[in-house]
């Protein structure tokens, strides 16, 4: 297998292992494999992430491109928008890895979106007219529903106030750099397991600021009780295990009888978690995706394994 192509491979398998582990970690107003809700299970997020992961990982294609291939596989197996945030977060990310693997994350990242002309700003319009996301609302300028008029991160400027995902084209990906990266590394070394680690996550951030799935399907307001909440059941140290589950459950349980799904939150978990296995392919396989060093962790769910990998020591990669 050629360079490229053990490229795409890690950056496809570290996409399934970041969306599996979405799905697998017990999340409040989310869907789980514990926890169904808004009409959908952890099967329509694990075959979605199957579907859509060889297009995220493309190699050649365009952001733009990226973008709406990974929508359509997705729509080819769900017939609803159970990816669509994962993706517009999820396909820079890949593309910096893809096509700057010896760049900085950082500046990658900028690279790829700074390059995104408006062919991709069509590309990703159709996008998400595809994939149709609950509380989608219009704009005065720059609607998915018109013709694109100008490059991508334009466009998504339009949106930032709005929309967190549109938020990090603008900003470089700042939350997902500053905020969540760092997060679900402090984490990590707290000992807290893999799965605890993205329940923590999810939390801080949903903690941290509105939801902006909820605020624009329910309103500021509602945003900002789901906000408070957070804060009040993220778990103490040392409080008890059971007593935590038992809070997380019930907060779970009032989220889905009220419908509400704080989507955006999750799609930046996912984010957080894809990056992290980015950082440590690069760190495992500076000059060759074929040789490993670490520690793998094998789950098992529905009969299929999941392969993670926990973070290497001593990780010196460029994707720092």
């Amino acid at each position: 297998m050629s360079a490229v192509g053990r490229r795409a491979d890690a950056v496809a398998r570290a996409y399934l292992a970041a969306c599996r582990l979405d799905v697998q970690a017990p999340k409040p107003g989310n869907v789980s494999v514990g926890s169904a809700g808004h009409g959908m299970d952890a099967d329509d997020f694990l075959r979605s992430a199957e579907a859509s992961a060889e297009q995220l990982a493309r190699p050649g294609a365009s952001l733009g491109e990226r973008i709406l291939l990974a929508v359509a596989a997705t729509r080819r197996v769900r017939d609803c928008n159970t990816n669509l945030g994962i993706v517009l977060l999820c396909a820079p990310l890949a593309q910096a890895a893809l096509d700057y693997p010896d760049t900085p994350l950082p500046a990658a990242v900028r690279r790829v979106l700074r390059e995104a002309g408006i062919e991709d700003t069509e590309q990703v319009y159709a996008a998400i007219r595809l994939a149709a996301p609950g509380g989608l609302g219009a704009s005065e300028r720059h609607d998915v529903r018109g013709p694109a008029r100008v490059p991508l991160v334009r466009a998504m400027a339009e949106a930032a106030a709005r929309d967190r995902i549109a938020r990090q084209y603008g900003t470089g990906y700042r939350d997902v750099l500053g905020l969540a990266a760092p997060r679900l590394a402090a984490a990590r070394r707290a000992g807290m397991g893999e799965l605890d680690a993205v329940t923590e996550l999810f939390l801080f951030l949903l903690s941290r600021f509105p939801d902006s799935h909820i605020q624009r399907k329910f309103g500021e307001a509602t945003a900002l009780r789901v906000l408070a909440r957070a804060r009040a059941v993220r778990p103490l140290p040392g409080a008890p295990k059971t007593t935590c589950a038992a809070s997380l459950q019930h907060f779970d349980r009032l989220l889905k009888r009220a419908r509400i799904n704080p989507g955006t939150t999750a799609d930046l978990t996912v984010a957080a978690l894809f990056l992290e296995r980015l950082r440590n392919a690069a760190a495992r396989n500076p000059g060759d995706d074929r040789r490993h060093t670490g520690r793998g962790l094998r789950l098992h769910l529905g009969g299929a394994s999941l392969i993670s990998t926990f973070i290497t020591a001593g990780d010196t990669s460029p994707w720092l």
